[in-house]
């Protein structure tokens, strides 16, 4: 189940928060590894390191990494403070954390009374990838300009002032948040207010049990305006109508409409997939919002131009008996997604090459925007 390697760190590739990209060598050769020094210590070039190989061998394109698993000749020292929730439970890498809503935490008494999110708009997707897509669209001609965490202010002339967003990342794709090189730039751009991390995904600026909880703490600890809702990198998906973990997505809208916010529903659609089930409007999103998710929703359905988005338009037409479709328009939308701060990318393919897909997600960001003012 797991290919153990030992290796030596060659040097370090890059890093951004959380992790460390490195070149290490093995009996089998040079590959690239990846660490996160919160759970391993940080490695340094000459350093012995236990590795699982596994995602390297299967070739695995969102996970292609040897992993570190530990430093065998340099352990780190022992976690100091508080914090009683273990993620990642009974695995080898068990990590405890605080959570916002454990008894330890500060905002505990705020959390154990919350239970609405006072019509907060919830965007919902499938893809990790749609995260940064869905916020072209949001900001529009008014991406934030300020640093990560500072408190919205109205432009000059009058203007709204810029939401907050925060990102509840679920459990589906990949575990640690740090991860996401996606999810580190957005943050250092002003783009991200925070990052809650819940179920057994860690690693955020906030902790919380479930989608519920971390749901509320975007809203009530980090003062978010919107949240976006997607599984972190990597989704598992079998070629079977229920086999994929993107079935989140529609357990996702029930605890937004449960716990009083608005979800908005961001449609998995794609030109540049070969593939008959996601061609057009993947069966992921008919599964998902029409079978999975039981509360009504505002289903976005891009106005994409021409049969492609006459094919769209229909096949969305059998989300309509339990939720509302809401057309919006995707001029300039192709404009603001050049002006993503992170590489968009989804499944190898690129802005140009999917188009489709990151206007369906900008759009779902743009009809968000729409329920602010």
């Amino acid at each position: 189940m797991i290919r153990w390697r030992r290796g030596e760190v060659v040097r370090i590739r890059r890093e951004w928060p959380g992790a460390v990209e490195l070149d290490v060598t093995t009996e089998d050769g040079s590959a690239r590894a990846l660490a996160y020094p919160a759970l391993v210590g940080r490695p340094e070039p000459g350093d012995v390191v236990l590795l699982n190989t596994t995602a390297l061998a299967m070739g695995l394109g969102t996970g292609g990494y040897a992993m570190v698993v530990a430093l065998p000749d340099r352990l780190p020292e022992d976690p100091q403070g508080p914090g009683h929730l273990v993620k990642a439970r009974y695995t080898p890498l068990q990590t405890t954390v605080l959570g916002a809503d454990e008894q330890d935490s500060p905002f505990h008494e705020v959390l154990r009374e919350a239970d609405s999110l006072d019509g907060m708009p919830v965007i919902v997707a499938d893809l990790h990838s749609a995260l940064p897509a869905i916020l072209c669209g949001l900001y529009g001609s008014r991406p934030p300009g300020r640093a990560a965490g500072a408190a919205p202010a109205g432009r000059e002339g009058g203007e709204p002032a810029i939401p907050r967003v925060a990102y509840v990342m679920l459990d589906g794709g990949a575990l640690p948040a740090w991860f996401s090189m996606s999810c580190a730039r957005l943050r250092e751009a002003g783009w991200l207010n925070g990052v809650v991390t819940v179920g057994q995904s860690f690693g955020g600026d906030v902790e919380a049990v479930t989608s519920h909880t971390g749901l509320l703490a975007a809203r009530h600890v980090l003062g978010a305006d919107v949240a976006i809702v997607t599984q972190g990198p990597g989704n598992l998906g079998t070629g079977t109508r229920w086999g994929f973990s993107g079935v989140s997505a529609g357990e996702a809208v029930n605890a937004a409409a449960v716990l009083r916010g608005r979800p908005v529903a961001a449609l998995r659609i794609s030109e540049g997939d070969l593939r008959e089930r996601h061609i057009g409007l993947s069966h992921h999103s008919l599964t998902a919002y029409g079978r999975v998710a039981l509360a009504p929703a505002q289903v976005v359905v891009p106005e994409l131009p021409g049969d492609f988005g006459r094919r769209v338009a229909e096949q969305s037409q059998p989300l309509a008996v339990r939720h509302e479709l809401v057309r919006v328009p995707v001029e300039g939308l192709h404009e603001e997604l050049r002006g993503c701060p992170v590489r968009l990318s989804t499944m190898g393919r690129g802005l140009d090459e999917d188009l489709a897909y990151f206007l369906a997600s900008a759009a779902a960001g743009r009809h968000a925007a729409s329920l602010l003012s």
